[in-house]
């Protein structure tokens, strides 16, 4: 079996992958939600869903900072990474051990083709189609949901000393489209970019200001703070993993973006 990953690497197998190492946490989920528990034997310490995997499977580190000798007493047949979790210097190292299937989601057609992706590396064509399909009927409900509402500018911290906020070449960013957000901080350099609270207004003066529950656990005090330096700006918390999870997380994130907009 001959398959090329998102990186643009061929891949070949001489038998179907079995023993899975995921290093991604929405990736994870996916793999779950594919019917591939049983084959997953190893999960970063941030794959919190499904729930029950911390008492079920082995936590080899975190995404950035993993446990190579647990990952090769585990004797995985395939590790899933992903090229904005995990560092090439640990893909090039996991490389040692097994092959290393590295995905690159910045777009919902990215997404797809993940999922259909797994569904032929682990035999579950079927499955993976029907996560297919259904993210694709929610993604044009969603669509239609959205074509009248107007374009509002936005910023999406995800960080707080220092500031820092989701730009352009992100899954967030796309999804901020998405949802007729226009993003104010698209334009500044780097896919994560440090800013100074001070300046926001000159940079965008937003709309709204998100702030991500996760990496980082904002709070009112953040909040407040941030809210000194906006204008007419109102602050809303949101699901990070419903603006930054890939896989079959999208398809509970088109729901939440519409509770959004009936909040917001």
């Amino acid at each position: 079996m001959k398959l090329i990953d998102q990186l643009g690497i061929l891949h070949t197998f001489e038998k179907q992958p079995v023993r899975i190492i995921s290093l991604v946490p929405s990736q994870t989920e996916l793999l779950y939600d594919l019917g591939l528990e049983d084959n997953i034997v190893g999960i970063t310490k941030f794959c919190v869903h499904p729930v029950h995997f911390k008492a079920t499977k082995t936590i080899v580190g975190g995404t950035k900072n993993i446990k190579f000798d647990k990952i090769k007493a585990l004797q995985p047949d395939i590790i899933i990474c992903n090229k904005e979790e995990n560092t090439k210097e640990i893909v090039d190292e996991l490389n040692t051990i097994c092959p290393v299937w590295v995905t690159d989601i910045l777009t919902i057609e990215d997404n797809l083709q993940m999922i259909h992706d797994f569904g032929q590396l682990f035999n579950k064509r079927t499955d993976a189609q029907k996560w297919i399909d259904k993210i694709n009927f929610a993604y044009q409900d969603f669509q239609q949901f959205i074509k009248d509402k107007s374009i509002k500018k936005a910023a999406y911290f995800i960080w707080a000393k220092p500031h820092m906020v989701a730009g352009n070449h992100t899954f967030i960013n796309e999804l901020l489209k998405l949802n007729h957000f226009e993003n104010i901080y698209e334009v500044k350099e780097g896919r994560y970019p440090e800013v100074e609270l001070k300046k926001i207004r000159l940079e965008g003066d937003p709309d709204y200001v998100f702030l991500s529950s996760e990496p980082f656990p904002f709070t009112d005090e953040h909040a407040f703070e941030i809210g000194r330096f906006t204008h007419h700006a109102k602050t809303v918390f949101v699901d990070g993993e419903m603006f930054s999870w890939y896989g079959s997380r999208l398809l509970k994130a088109f729901d939440y973006f519409k509770k959004l907009h009936a909040k917001i």
